[in-house]
Parts: C-alpha cells; sequence; structure tokens
C-alpha cells in the first residue's frame, strides 16, 4: 500500500489548508481560529459526531464505518498549537502573528489528519469508528492530559489510540518508531540562591550568591556522572541563570538559576529530583548561602505499547517500504497522558532536510502529506478490516 492515489490528488489542498494554519499560528489553549476551523470542516466531510471544548479547545470528529460490528473505536490524534517563536523562514506562508509559529509542525500534523478525516468519510472502508483528535496545547500546556480529564478515552470508547510527528533529517515520507520508552519525562527546576549583597571591591563583607551559583551550576551534573548509572538516559541542563542587580560593581543578593531534566524511568525521574534539591541546599550551605527549590514536574515518559507499535511499523512499511527503529528522543510529548490511558503507539514520519523543530527558519515538507495522509488512513482500515 503506497500513498494512497486520493491523497496524491489532494495533496495542494491539503497543503493550502496547512498553509493557512501556518500564517494564523495560536499558542496553548488558545487555538480558537484553528479549533473552529477544524470543526467547520469536520462537519462539511461529513462526520457522523463532532464535538468542541474538549481539554478547553480540543476538537473530536466521530466517522462510523459501512459496519460497526467489531466495536473497535480507534483514536488518530493531531496537535493544533504553534509556539511563540518569532518566524525566519521568508516563506510566501509566513506567519502573520508577530512572536507566534508553526515552528514544529503542529500545522501539517492538523492538515495530515484532517486530509485523512475527509478520505475515511468518503469511504469508510473499515468495521468500527475512527474518533480524530485535535488536540491543543502540547507544547507545555499539556493539552492530552486536559482532553483525557475531560473524558476523551471513555466518552467515545476509544480502544486504542495513534499518533504522528514529523522529524527533520528522515527522509520525506519515511517512517521511524519503536516499542517501548521513547520520548522522556520533562520536568523543570528554579533555583533561588540567596546570599548578602555588596560592594564588588569588597567581597569578603557579602556572602555572594554569583560564586555560589557557579559551583551549583557544575555540581548539579554529578547527576549524570556520578547518581545515574552511566548506561542510563538521563539529561540535567540549567538554561537561565539571572541576578538580582545589573551593575558591574553590585554582587547581588540573590541569583536565580532555572532549567530542566529529562529521564526515561520513574525511578530516575524520582532520583533526580532528589538529588537536585539536596545539592542545592548542601552547596548553597557550603558557601554561607541559601537555597530555595522549586522542582515542577512536566509530561510523563511516552512509552509506545508492543503490539500497537507492530501495527504501526506494518502500515507505515506498506506506506513508504519500510520502516526503521526511531532513537531514544530526550524532548517530551503529552501523546503520553493518552498512551497511559489506552494502548497505542506514537511513529515519526520524515520531513526531509529541513530546519529542526523549534527554529525560527523551520516549516514542515508539503510532501511529506500523502504518506503521513495515508498512514493515518491506514491505520483505521488496517486494525478495523471490512468483513468479506
Amino acid at each position: 500500500m503506497p500513498p494512497k492515489n486520493r491523497f496524491a490528488e489532494m495533496q495542494p489542498e491539503i497543503a493550502a489548508w496547512r498553509r493557512d494554519l501556518h500564517e494564523h499560528p495560536e499558542i496553548l489553549f488558545d487555538t480558537h481560529r484553528t479549533a473552529a476551523l477544524v470543526a467547520d470542516r469536520l462537519r462539511a466531510f461529513g462526520c457522523d459526531e463532532v464535538a468542541t471544548g474538549l481539554g478547553r479547545t480540543g476538537v473530536v470528529g466521530v466517522i462510523k464505518g459501512r459496519q460497526t460490528a467489531s466495536g473497535k473505536v480507534i483514536g488518530l490524534r493531531a496537535d493544533m498549537d504553534a509556539l511563540p517563536i518569532q518566524e525566519a523562514t521568508g516563506a510566501p506562508h509566513a506567519s502573520k502573528i508577530p512572536g507566534a509559529m508553526h515552528a514544529c509542525g503542529h500545522d501539517g500534523h492538523t492538515a495530515m489528519l484532517l486530509g485523512a478525516a475527509k478520505y475515511l468519510c468518503e469511504t469508510r472502508n473499515f468495521d468500527g469508528t475512527v474518533v480524530v483528535i485535535f488536540q491543543p496545547a502540547e507544547e507545555g500546556g499539556g493539552g492530552g492530559r486536559e482532553m483525557c480529564a475531560d473524558g476523551l478515552m471513555d466518552r467515545w470508547n476509544v480502544t486504542e489510540v495513534y499518533g504522528m510527528h514529523n522529524w527533520p533529517g528522515r527522509p520525506v515520507g519515511s517512517f521511524s518508531i519503536r516499542a517501548g520508552t521513547f520520548f522522556a519525562a520533562t520536568d523543570q527546576f528554579e533555583i533561588a540562591v540567596e546570599g548578602r549583597g555588596g560592594h564588588a571591591a569588597k567581597p569578603q563583607e557579602t556572602v555572594d550568591p554569583t560564586v555560589t551559583s557557579a559551583h551549583l551550576i557544575l555540581a548539579l551534573q554529578s547527576i549524570v556522572s556520578r547518581n545515574a548509572d552511566p548506561v542510563a538516559q538521563i539529561v540535567v541542563s540549567v538554561t537561565s541563570v539571572e541576578s538580582s542587580s545589573k551593575a558591574f560593581n553590585v554582587i547581588p543578593s540573590r541569583v536565580t538559576l532555572r532549567g530542566t531534566v529529562r529521564t526515561m524511568s520513574k525511578e530516575l525521574r524520582d532520583m533526580a529530583e532528589t538529588r537536585v534539591k539536596a545539592i542545592a541546599e548542601a552547596t548553597c550551605l557550603a558557601y554561607g548561602a541559601t537555597a530555595q527549590v522549586r522542582y515542577m514536574r512536566g509530561y510523563p515518559v511516552m512509552a509506545n505499547h508492543e503490539a500497537q507499535t507492530d501495527f504501526a511499523r506494518e502500515v507505515a512499511a506498506q506506506v513508504s517500504g519500510g520502516c526503521d527503529e526511531a532513537p531514544l528522543v530526550m524532548g517530551g510529548e503529552d501523546f503520553a497522558y493518552m498512551l497511559e490511558e489506552r494502548p497505542g503507539a506514537y511513529i515519526l514520519v520524515g520531513n526531509g532536510p529541513t530546519a529542526p523543530v523549534h527554529h525560527p527558519e523551520y516549516d514542515f515538507n508539503d510532501e511529506a502529506i500523502p504518506a503521513g495522509c495515508s498512514w493515518f488512513a491506514g491505520m483505521a482500515e488496517t486494525r478495523m478490516p471490512l468483513a468479506v
């Protein structure tokens, strides 16, 4: 099953939808225009039901097959939100919203799932029900968690759920996937190092939080090098250092460190949180300062279910001629919440030699549309084949 001819025919139309979405990016849960556009199209396609407002601004479309005797309900999910980045592509369809752009390809994911929904409404060559899920706030807002909390899985009796993300650097339209642990848990920390400020020429009269912070930044790396198993996957990154003083000749009274921790297991995640707090407090104590630590847990580890990964791999191989083993990814993905509620899998589709995601020069590659749409539709038709 190479990319379906119908999607090759639809590609210009789907690409036009995608470029319209790209011109009008919306951030986190503020996806009102996008959600309205998605809902209107789903109704026009002939979905049996269209529901809005799940997880605040999420949209769900229900498509019943020619037969429904199997009782299966397959969920297919795309994310809709953009990022707070100023676009630098110079493309004709570049963002019209200052400080916002689709720098991760969610415009492409939404357009591909819309294309699949149109095709599935036209053909209905499956025995069961397809639930197309359009989610807000993947980029840090936990929209997947919010949609699940609103009863997404139980309301439509979803039995399996699948998602897809484009992947720059992979050949356009090729696929990769892995069973089990796939994307990392994503936590954040903020450490306020409190000292005693004073004149930079009289450091002996101060408790210097800047020097303390420098030692703390280095000490936090011992979590990776000395507390974690050397073969374990863990990242500790301090990404922001902010002083209470901007003057050249003033030792500040406070320095605030912010950063992220990425882990691939619950045990490693628990250990990292404990060690961040302990190292911050002990290092500050050694230099006469104090530490106020906020550790904020983000998305959990995203793990594909083994059987569903095999199904997804088979369909991908039918579409593109093969499906590679994907590497572990230290980025986060809130599809994890849906995979905690139902068996399913998440797959990567190649975006070609483009800029990386979350980069101001990134753009989704419209040439990936036929393959992505074919995989979405193929998952429905393969997992719920019509009875002969």
